[in-house]
């Protein structure tokens, strides 16, 4: 394996050096080549084939009783690594829609205020790498296996320890910090996306960030955070912590509000509430794009996005107030930043414009929430003449949700598998969506659902990938050609 990684950069920061029983740092920086003593260096292929081995909720893979990494293991396993989630300001960011939107929003605000920005999201599209990006850069896959290969001991240590079974989310949580230490100069914000809920989510590590960050919540993963939306965002406010501000995005439940605001009382937070503190307003919409205006206690702010839908202005309103309780902190975020770091965010995958003639758009709408937006967003948004879906969902999702809100648009809609063990059946879906009206069909694959919707489209028809991000990503392989690492 050879020593990727940007200009300036030793990748792995500090060598992992087994003592007794448990992995510990040494304190000297050294190169890539010395980065795990005694062990045999991986390449980006097999440093996947490590990381799959594990349990991973997002497959559907479990390798013990346990479903998930707790996160007594995933403290363990950072202290292992001389807890690299330290020593930088941190944003974390929770919610049901919109937080990689969001939280991609804010880490390009600081990273055009001149700040070093980690930035940790999930899912990925096509690559593992792409969960990780420092100033806006995604790592490389050999960046990634390094600092994977350096981890491992550590991870393996806490794999045999009290705590039992270490989880992929887990493990890429810790590379994750591993690899912001790691850069030089040091990294000096990291904007953390959670992977599921808050409280017990492996990302919430942290005893106070600086800002906490709520988007919309609906209702999700109903099994495992809660059957309601108090449920859900009680536990999502997990991550509020003493003398932390939370900004909460608009939320439609006021129920969750009342949670949120309560949470923020016991513990001695600071509430910013969006949707009762800025205002947005749509100027101009396209079809790369929009101009709108956001206006809140501290001023207004004239912004562009090449990001579609209404519900990103939302979500621009939410970033806006994290860079203005930032400023109140003492934080040096100039307006120009703020404008520059959302105009320059796009999240692929996101009402995202594939081809046209005919029209292709994906956007990964994965409840019934985001599917009312994603209707919305396509009749302001787009015309045409007729309107073909390709839907995948995951077997937990309430696909009868997502087609109860987009069946008026449809005049077709194409079932399809996707390469996941936790993809629900098309035979099955078709029987959960043929009542709305317009008709249904199964395809085995992405590729040959997108064969049958192209096959009947013309040049003024509007074919919409969506469901779930899987979908859309294979969907990207198919009409982009966007090569791919792994999954």
């Amino acid at each position: 394996m050879t020593c990727g990684g940007r200009a300036g950069i030793e990748v792995g920061g500090a060598a992992l050096a087994p003592t007794g029983g448990a992995a510990t740092l040494a304190p000297a920086a050294l190169s890539c080549s010395r980065i795990r003593p005694n062990a045999v260096p991986v390449d980006y292929g097999e440093a996947i084939q490590y990381l799959l081995s594990f349990t991973d909720l997002e497959r559907g893979v479990q390798k013990s009783a346990s479903p998930m990494q707790n996160l007594a293991s995933i403290r363990s396993l950072l202290s292992r690594l001389n807890n690299p989630q330290l020593g930088r300001h941190t944003v974390h960011v929770t919610g049901s829609k919109g937080k990689g939107s969001t939280a991609s929003m804010i880490a390009g605000i600081i990273e055009r205020a001149g700040r070093r920005t980690a930035l940790y999201t999930s899912p990925h599209l096509h690559a593992y790498t792409e969960r990780i990006a420092i100033d806006g850069d995604h790592v490389s896959p050999d960046e990634f296996a390094a600092a994977l290969t350096a981890i491992q001991p550590a991870i393996e240590d806490e794999q045999r320890s009290q705590h039992g079974e270490v989880s992929t989310f887990g493990i890429l949580t810790a590379l994750f910090f591993w690899l912001t230490r790691a850069q030089l100069p040091r990294i000096e914000w990291q904007v953390v996306e959670v992977g599921l809920g808050g409280t017990w989510d492996a990302t919430n590590v942290f005893d106070a960030p600086d800002v906490a960050v709520i988007t919309p919540i609906s209702l999700e993963h109903t099994a495992i955070l809660g059957s309601t939306t108090t449920a859900i965002a009680t536990d999502k406010a997990g991550i509020i912590k003493p003398g932390c501000v939370c900004v909460l995005a608009p939320q439609k439940d006021p129920a969750v509000v009342a949670v949120i605001r309560e949470r923020c009382r016991e513990v001695g937070a600071e509430l910013v509430d969006v949707g009762d503190s800025y205002d947005t307003e749509l100027w101009e919409r396209f079809v790369y794009g929009q101009s709108f205006r956001v206006v809140g206690p501290y001023g207004e702010h004239q912004l562009r996005s090449p990001m579609l839908g209404r519900h990103q202005l939302d979500n621009a309103a939410t970033a806006v107030a994290v860079a203005e309780a930032l400023r109140r902190r003492g934080h040096d975020i100039p307006d120009s930043a703020i404008a520059d770091g959302i105009a320059h965010t796009r999240v692929p995958g996101r009402m995202e414009v594939m081809g046209q003639k005919p029209l292709i758009v994906g956007d990964g709408a994965h409840n019934g929430e985001s599917a009312a937006a994603l209707a919305e967003t396509l009749k302001l948004y787009f015309e045409w003449r007729r309107c073909f879906f390709v839907i995948g969902a995951m077997r937990d999702k309430d696909v009868s949700a997502i087609g109860y809100k987009i069946a008026k648009l449809a005049d077709l809609i194409i079932c399809t598998r996707f390469e996941s063990p936790r993809a629900m059946d098309p035979y099955v879906m078709v029987q959960e969506l043929g009542f709305l009206g317009p008709p249904a069909v199964a395809e085995e694959s992405v590729p040959a659902a997108l064969e049958t919707a192209l096959a009947r489209a013309r040049e003024d028809d509007l074919i919409c990938v969506t469901g779930s991000l899987y979908v859309v990503a294979e969907a990207r392989e198919q009409l982009l050609g966007e090569s791919v690492h792994a999954h």
